[in-house]
This record gives C-alpha cells, sequence and structure tokens, in this order.
C-alpha cells in the first residue's frame, strides 16, 4: 500500500481512532495518578467516553455501509447514557465515605448530610 492509495475517509478514521486512543490514554493515566475517588472519577468519565466515541466514530467512517455500524452506535449511545449515572453514584458515595470538606469549594449536599446526622426525635 502507497500513498496513493489511501483516501479521505481512511485518514478520516485514522484520525478519529488515534485522537480517541489519546484520549482513552490520558483517561488511564488519570485514574492511576490522580489523588483521590472525585479526581479519578472524572478522569475516568469524561475523557474516556469522549474517547469512545472518537474511536466508534473512526470506526463507523472506516466500515460505511456495513450493517454493523448499527451496533457501534448502539455502543455509543449506551456509553454516554450509563456513564453520568455511574459517575454521580460513585461521587456520592465518596462523599459519604469520605470527609471532604476541606477539598470542596462549594459543599452543596451539606444540608442533606447533617439531616441524615441528626438524631430522629
Amino acid at each position: 500500500m502507497n500513498l496513493s492509495d489511501l483516501n479521505l475517509t481512511d485518514v478520516i478514521a485514522g484520525t478519529l481512532i488515534l485522537g480517541g486512543s489519546a484520549l482513552a490514554l490520558t483517561a488511564a493515566i488519570g485514574v492511576v495518578r490522580f489523588p483521590d475517588t472525585l479526581s479519578r472519577m472524572h478522569a475516568a468519565t469524561k475523557p474516556q467516553v469522549l474517547g469512545l466515541l472518537l474511536v466508534l466514530s473512526g470506526a463507523a467512517t472506516r466500515m460505511q455501509g456495513n450493517a454493523d455500524i448499527g451496533m457501534l452506535i448502539l455502543t455509543g449511545l449506551f456509553t454516554v447514557i450509563t456513564a453520568p449515572v455511574i459517575a454521580q453514584r460513585v461521587g456520592q458515595l465518596a462523599y459519604r465515605e469520605q470527609n471532604l470538606e476541606d477539598r470542596l469549594t462549594v459543599d452543596e449536599m451539606r444540608n442533606e448530610r447533617e439531616r441524615d446526622a441528626a438524631p430522629d426525635r
């Protein structure tokens, strides 16, 4: 294969796949390097989801007209739907289990935590 055999769709697909792979790599590095659960959760969801969507888009661009593109679309949709829900639940659990008052600039769950800690009358 020489340079003249490449067409525009191959270049676009390769760029999308490489960009998505780079984002997934940064997400993996962030999960390993960040110090606390909230930072790791952020690193695991934002770039990972975008990276996966870019890789799926690159694969769909390369497959052009194949019936399997529907499965790639479903995979992307399920990822976009489930990743924020999982991140929100992990964030709530980390907030309840760890002492994070000194790390948060705005504590929107303080009233809920104080209400849960108050003895019932």
